[in-house]
């Protein structure tokens, strides 16, 4: 049975990317729209799972071609830009795909299609960042993983001149410390969210992860939260914030506790004066950022206050 032989083939084929699933032997310019085109039936089937091979086929026959130097470096780019935009029907309707979608976007070469041609692909980039950080930090029972996705995120918004609401999110938050800026960016990701035809569909999940970001970066910074100060940085009301705390409490076993309408930080077990010091300590670079962004803001507004001054005795005059 022909279908049998070619499921066998496929479960017993380690490198499941390699265009000779399709039994197709070397990978000529003539052969590359095949796998385009395999790609593309795929997904208008919504056969993501045949899609995702799909797109490693695609991947490793273009690579191919480039070190065979049968296509150009510009032609190249241009491809791995389509095969960027292509990737967003699949990997946002498979398990795991957001962490494949990660590693695809930051890998050099299709950051560099990104930075170059598709500059607006940094939303998708973000909003999958967002989504699977806390999942990645959970399975490697490690923040390092976490902090270096986002530390390559900061890395490509600085090379792309891009700005909408949810990069400027993440951007206010992790490169200015801006909390002000962040709660208004953050109120207005929901409505772009509920507009994007690859995202409407992750709004509250995106907007709770948001969230527990930014409370995550706040309790760096504080050790006693009011819970309505809470509320106005996460975009939401007392009430909802206090219930939305707890529910974080119970669920993330987070070290913190409510009391006298205040989120408390702090950890129940007795610690060595080391460990209180290094714990102090560790943050201080984020402190010093907050400290400098907010004496920057102040200085911004005395400027203007001292330049309205000028203004109104030289009219007077």
């Amino acid at each position: 049975n022909p279908t049998n032989s070619k499921n066998s083939k496929e479960k017993d084929n380690p490198d499941i990317g390699n265009p000779s699933i399709y039994y197709l032997e070397s990978i000529t310019v003539d052969l590359l729209p095949v796998l385009w085109g395999k790609l593309a039936a795929d997904i208008l089937v919504e056969d993501w799972d045949a899609a995702r091979v799909a797109i490693d086929a695609v991947k490793v026959g273009l690579e191919s071609l480039v070190s065979s130097k049968q296509i150009t470096a510009l032609k190249a780019l241009q491809q791995r830009t389509w095969l960027l935009h292509w990737s967003l029907f699949v990997y946002w309707n498979v398990p795991h795909g957001l962490e494949q979608m990660v590693d695809l976007f930051h890998s050099e070469r299709y950051k560099q299609a990104i930075t170059t041609n598709a500059p607006h692909l940094v939303r998708y980039l973000t909003a999958a960042v967002l989504l699977c950080k806390r999942r990645i930090s959970k399975k490697s029972s490690q923040t390092s993983e976490a902090r270096r996705l986002m530390k390559n995120l900061i890395n490509v918004m600085q090379d792309c001149e891009y700005n909408d609401p949810i990069v400027e999110f993440v951007h206010n938050l992790c490169v200015k410390y801006d909390f002000d800026q962040a709660q208004l960016k953050l109120a207005e990701c929901e409505a772009v969210l509920d507009a994007d035809f690859f995202l409407c569909k992750q709004t509250a999940l995106f907007m709770e992860e948001a969230r527990v970001f930014v409370f995550e970066h706040y309790c760096r910074i504080h050790h006693k939260i009011h819970l309505e100060a809470l509320g106005e940085k996460l975009a939401m009301d007392s009430d909802c914030a206090e219930r939305w705390m707890v529910d974080l409490i119970r669920n993330a076993d987070l070290d913190a506790k409510i009391d006298n309408s205040c989120v408390v930080m702090g950890s129940t077990q007795s610690q060595s004066t080391h460990h209180q010091v290094m714990e102090r300590t560790r943050d201080l670079n984020v402190r010093s950022a907050t400290l400098a962004q907010n004496l920057k803001s102040f200085l911004q507004e005395q400027r203007k206050e001292k330049a309205k001054k000028s203004t109104r005795r030289s009219d007077d005059y």
